[in-house]
């Protein structure tokens, strides 16, 4: 066994899925920032009552798309973050291909975006995945 993919390489393919996204949905991406981190923070663990960073993949930061203003001008831009270990210990102990589980990720993250419930984040994911 090889090393085990950066964070770039973890990058690289989140935005490989969110290229192959219906152009609907990509067209209300633009200004989201992708963010690959080793580990979520201890602030961002504790804000969620998560005891161990191994248990999150990622996060979404930012408004749904549904619930913005124009009144929020001047708001950090909307952010996604793929926590690298987080996804390869997932990979470790699920077996599930790494680009698969990349795509489950980032897919979901977008869903919050969108406001999507858990089926239409499945569909979506159904529509980019090989």
């Amino acid at each position: 066994m090889g090393a085990a993919p950066s964070g770039e390489a973890i990058e690289a393919h989140a935005r490989r899925v969110i290229a192959r996204l219906p152009a609907e949905f990509r067209a209300h991406l633009g200004d989201i920032v992708l963010i690959v981190e080793e580990f979520a923070d201890d602030e961002t663990l504790a804000a969620l009552g998560i005891d161990h960073p191994l248990d999150l993949t990622g996060l979404y930061h930012g408004r749904p798309i549904g619930e913005k203003s124009v009144f929020d001008s001047g708001a950090l831009p909307d952010r996604i973050h793929l926590y690298r270990q987080a996804i390869l210990a997932e990979w470790c102990e699920t077996g599930v291909r790494l680009d698969d589980l990349v795509a489950h990720v980032t897919i979901h993250e977008i869903g919050h975006h969108f406001g999507l419930s858990d089926d239409d984040m499945h569909a979506l994911e159904d529509a980019v995945t090989d």
